[in-house]
């Protein structure tokens, strides 16, 4: 597949930084900080676990023929498996060491763009999927980015949303209790002291503000199903045997701690097409 990455992206992007904020400024090389972005065994794990939601959710028994936009893509290891299961993959990020290793290795699986997803350079309605993957939590401005992808993807396309929770007791990057439940000016101080970084950066917003976020999309929650079935969905690795086996009601209580919520929105109303589950997605509500 050729290639949209090009070596003079870096100069365009900061070039765009310089306006964007003065507080809080794009990530322009996140893997160089965040090693696990280039791990090769749990980046295609994830992968496959969301091909597993979008496929059960289409219908489908595998991506072939469809036109994945990969936000956040990085080192690009997560758009080689979905091309390996038969997507069609644009990755678009602003991590330029980590585009650049994407662009090295899988180049003939995927196109990769150096771009801002908040002003993503595709037309409109293009995409059959947009993947969205602990990716809100980093830009500057998460609402721009929510309406580029509502632009972006086909009016019977999906968005795959993997969200932090501000409200998760183990902060997901960090791995510090409560840290994101912290004041900007603490939570700096937290993570200095703990080793972890100068400053910190993410900013999650809790199960409401994410709910805002999807304004005008339909929502569909599998995080439960994920968690009831974690053989179906590939998450074996992550989702331990007993939680399958939580009461539901329990699982229900636990909603405003969940450290990540699994949500497939949609521009138009949809359901699920996938086979019965033992705990079926929901219909979430949205502002």
């Amino acid at each position: 597949m050729q290639s949209c990455y090009s070596a003079d992206c870096t100069e365009s992007t900061e070039a765009k930084v310089v306006s964007v904020s003065d507080s809080r400024k794009p990530q322009l090389a996140y893997s160089d900080t965040q090693a696990l972005m280039l791990d090769e065994v749990s980046r295609r794990a994830k992968a496959r676990k969301m091909a597993a939601v979008i496929t059960h959710f289409l219908g489908r028994d595998d991506l072939t023929g469809l036109r994945v936009v990969d936000v956040g893509c990085s080192g690009g290891i997560v758009a080689d498996q979905l091309n390996a299961l038969g997507a069609e993959v644009i990755g678009l990020d602003i991590d330029v060491p980590g585009l650049t290793k994407a662009y090295k290795r899988f180049a003939d699986s995927a196109a990769f763009l150096c771009a801002d997803s908040q002003h993503m350079p595709l037309g409109d309605a293009v995409a059959d999927v947009i993947l969205c993957n602990h990716v809100y939590e980093h830009v500057v401005d998460p609402e721009q980015l929510f309406a580029e992808m509502r632009r972006v993807v086909r009016p019977d396309g999906l968005l795959y949303l993997g969200l932090g929770n501000r409200l998760g007791v183990i902060e997901p990057h960090y791995r510090l209790p409560f840290l994101s439940w912290l004041p900007r000016g603490i939570a700096h101080r937290y993570v200095r002291a703990a080793g972890r970084a100068e400053n910190y950066y993410e900013a999650f917003a809790t199960r409401n503000g994410l709910r805002r976020l999807c304004h005008s999309l339909q929502v569909w929650d599998y995080t439960y199903a994920v968690l009831a079935d974690p053989g179906t969905f590939a998450a074996g690795d992550v989702v331990p045997r007993w939680v399958s086996r939580i009461p539901k009601f329990i699982l229900r209580a636990a909603r405003p701690i969940v450290p990540t919520f699994i949500w497939v929105a949609t521009t138009a109303p949809s359901a699920p097409l996938g086979p019965a589950l033992p705990v079926a997605p929901e219909l979430e509500p949205t502002d």
